[in-house]
């Protein structure tokens, strides 16, 4: 069927499909289905006389996978999103990597496997052991490996028709993709095309299709488990991203209610962009911080565009992770560095490695018996000492172009974090001996996730300069909740009381000593529980730049000191908070 038809069947059912929305809006349009290649293909066995044949025809196809990476890279047009080269580059590495490569020749030569079927049995190896992480953005990363694995068998078989032909001169930019996934390389071939949504079987919120159709601002629904199996070409969607909504064959009164959303919606959002320049400043005069939280030293443009007063987060271990090798000194200080310049004396909050456990950096994917309570974050650092002592460099280096902070992040000891004191005047004594600038004074914080660092805060407080807190990691903790397993991530829940008074807490003496608490988790960005954090005591919020906005629209709507009482007598009464109510 042509996506361009303009009726949907008369027969066609109604459906209702959920997922998680990852670009608030509304999208109303026609299905393209893209197929996939499939990880189960022909299995024989080779002769021995064609063994060296065969585990040549394997390298030839993933030297012609890795070539057709390079030249999409190589070819990409200014307006790109900035995202796309480097997760291009990711997956030209992830097919040069030893693991898959070596692994599968072995195969080859060891068992008398095809290349077809000794590929996807190794890549089948590498998907399982990263779904099995603990942590959800390397354990969506089983999808990169599926999806270079399938451009492989492609070449492999010599087809690339599973690509949909886009006719975009009917389309009247009303595409909406639906897909099993969606690889780098296949959203440089669809972007061409005029596409108005994503919808996908798999991803989450750090999913690659996540990631572009944030920078494209596109709605996108993800992880809808089987979007592709209940949806046909031409079938007429509503994509509703902001509650993760997609409905197949609509009536007309539901298509006119959308309709009516989608137009209201495109009101607010241009309403919203007046409050760029606009102060943070609740209705009884308390003065609101609003930072960024990034991932890429590109996204500081995207940070300042959403009028951020700076950086409160930057994930350095995304300059580490995805690589066979550790970023060296001078990497990491000309990435730390770009971001400084770019924020013009804004302060810039970098996060040092949060890595180790499931979040290696070698390529192994060795999963440990418990990676939330394993050697990971500070612990990782300090126990590697000579790479913690880099990136310190590196970072204090980095601080003469601007205000840097550094973050610690999984402090659950004090030791821990007069340990990365001493790290930190070490590195810089070495700068002082080499003449190598830097700026003194560098004001050190460290996150508060583990429930024990938020229990007993004050020593913690009186040490540090600020503190940051991440609810993701502080709900998990509390709850001993995994909100990455299904089975039980309905029990996620930030509003619980006992997760609420550890954030209270925290904020309280904080204000008794002085010290800047700032949210940078996820709950940070959630408008609907602004009030609410205004409530506790939050002065300073930290956010994907996207969400800021919004963010700011409720905090000039509030009244901080009312909305204090109303929240410190729920906490008290050991109420459940009703949102609602909040004024």
């Amino acid at each position: 069927m042509n996506p361009a038809e303009p009726t949907a069947p008369p027969s066609a059912p109604t459906l209702c499909l959920h997922g998680q929305g990852i670009v608030r809006g509304y999208t109303i349009g026609r299905a393209v289905i893209m197929s996939a290649a499939s990880l189960e293909v022909a299995h024989y066995h080779v002769g021995p006389a064609d063994i060296e044949a065969e585990g040549l025809r394997l390298r030839h196809a993933i030297d012609t996978a890795v070539a057709e990476l390079r030249q999409m890279a190589g070819a990409l047009p200014p307006d790109a999103p900035r995202e796309l080269a480097a997760l291009l580059s990711v997956h030209g590495l992830l097919l040069e990597d030893p693991m898959l490569v070596q692994s599968a020749c072995e195969l080859i030569t060891e068992r008398h496997y095809n290349a077809e079927w000794a590929l996807a049995t190794q890549g089948q190896l590498l998907v399982e052991q990263f779904s099995m992480m603990e942590d959800a953005y390397l354990r969506e990363r089983s999808a990169d490996i599926r999806q270079v694995i399938e451009r492989v068998l492609r070449v492999l078989s010599g087809s690339s028709a599973w690509l949909p032909a886009l006719d975009t001169a009917q389309a009247d930019g009303n595409f909406i993709v639906v897909a099993r996934d969606i690889s780098p390389a296949d959203m440089m071939r669809l972007r061409s095309g005029k596409f108005a949504a994503f919808l996908t079987d798999l991803g989450g919120a750090t999913s690659h299709t996540a990631i572009v159709a944030r920078s494209l601002n596109v709605p996108a629904v993800v992880g809808m488990g089987h979007v592709r199996a209940l949806v046909r070409d031409g079938d007429q969607l509503i994509v509703d991203g902001t509650n993760g909504v997609v409905l197949v064959n609509p009536s007309e009164r539901i298509l006119l209610e959308y309709r009516e959303r989608q137009a209201a919606f495109q009101r607010e959002r241009a309403e919203l962009k007046r409050l760029r320049h606009a102060p943070a400043v609740t209705l009884d005069g308390i003065q609101i911080r609003m930072e960024a939280n990034i991932e890429l030293p590109d996204e500081a443009a995207d940070a300042l565009a959403a009028g951020a007063e700076g950086i409160g987060l930057f994930r350095s271990e995304f300059l580490f992770m995805g690589r066979p090798d550790l970023p060296d000194e001078d990497e990491q200080y000309e990435a730390y560095a770009s971001v400084v310049s770019a924020m013009g004396g804004r302060p810039v909050t970098i996060r040092t490695l949060d890595i180790g456990a499931d979040k290696t950096l070698d390529g192994d994917a060795t999963v440990a018996t418990n990676p939330a309570l394993g050697l990971r974050a500070i612990r990782y650092c300090l126990a590697n000492p000579d790479m913690f002592h880099t990136q310190l460099r590196a970072l204090l280096r980095a601080s003469r172009h601007g205000c840097v902070r550094i973050l610690l992040p999984m402090i659950s000891h004090m030791h821990e974090v007069r340990a990365a004191q001493r790290a930190i005047e070490r590195a810089a004594e070495q700068l002082r001996d080499e003449g190598i600038p830097y700026a003194e004074g560098i004001q050190v914080g460290a996150m508060v996730e583990i429930p024990a660092m938020a229990i007993a805060i004050e020593p913690f407080a009186e040490a540090l300069d600020f503190l940051s807190i991440g609810t993701n990691d502080l709900i998990q903790y509390v709850l001993a909740i995994d909100r990455g397993d299904k089975d039980v991530a309905a029990l996620y829940d930030p509003m619980h009381p006992a997760v609420l008074r550890l954030i209270a807490h925290t904020i309280n003496v904080g204000e008794r000593v002085g010290k800047l608490v700032s949210v940078c988790g996820e709950m940070a960005g959630d408008a609907r529980v602004t009030r609410m954090l205004l409530g506790l005591g939050l002065t300073a919020f930290s956010m994907h730049p996207q969400q800021l906005l919004d963010v700011k629209k409720e905090i000039r709507l509030a009244h901080s000191n009312a909305l204090r009482v109303q929240v410190a007598s729920a906490l008290n009464r050991a109420e459940r908070i009703d949102l609602a109510a909040l004024s």
